[in-house]
């Protein structure tokens, strides 16, 4: 497995010396996962911040009538996790595996917080992410209250053009908030 694109990602927002690439990198955990893997259970513990290298991971969780709500889609180049269990060391609400076999890039949680102090700029580099993300939740949120289904379809298709003809409708009707069926419908309308 390749590092190369974490690499791109983190040298695309700050500036690292050999040194601290050599030692953030001896960090990263490099893992190949199956299609369908769980990488983290609602109600574990999140001790990773994962970086796909290859391949798509969602989180998502499960409302009260056992219908999935996804969150992200995190495709080749993408961060995903419970960020609210990784920040706070509870127990998280969202499921994350792979919707496809997959390569990440790991990095735990402990071995981050000891990197942020021998390499300060690391600091920007997730503090950039965290905005991102931010900005991210914000939109969703925004969207899924303000937006027709439709408007939240085209939506999706801006944010994710890699899934639009690779993943099955169930999963782009729970990331949009709809039935499988509403959005089949939709579509052919």
């Amino acid at each position: 497995m390749d590092q190369k694109l974490l690499a791109e990602s983190i040298l695309n927002q700050i500036d690292l010396n050999v040194q601290e690439k050599e030692l953030f990198f001896s960090f990263v955990k490099l893992k190949k996962v199956k299609k369908k893997q769980v990488l983290l259970l609602e109600g574990d513990v999140s001790r990773y911040a994962l970086f796909v290298v290859s391949g798509c991971l969602r989180s998502y969780c499960v409302d009260e009538n056992g219908s999935p709500y996804i969150q992200q889609f995190a495709p080749e180049g993408w961060w995903i996790g419970d960020m609210y269990s990784l920040i706070t060391g509870k127990p998280g609400h969202l499921v994350v595996d792979a919707l496809f076999d997959s390569e990440i890039a790991m990095i735990a949680k402990v071995d981050l917080n000891r990197l942020y102090k021998e390499i300060p700029q690391l600091n920007i580099y997730f503090r950039i992410l965290a905005e991102n993300a931010l900005v991210y939740y914000q939109s969703r949120a925004m969207e899924n209250l303000r937006l027709t289904a439709r408007e939240r379809y085209e939506r999706f298709c801006t944010r994710y053009p890699s899934l639009i003809a690779c993943l099955p409708q169930k999963q782009v009707a729970a990331y949009i908030g709809v039935t499988p069926e509403f959005l089949s419908k939709m579509l052919n309308q």
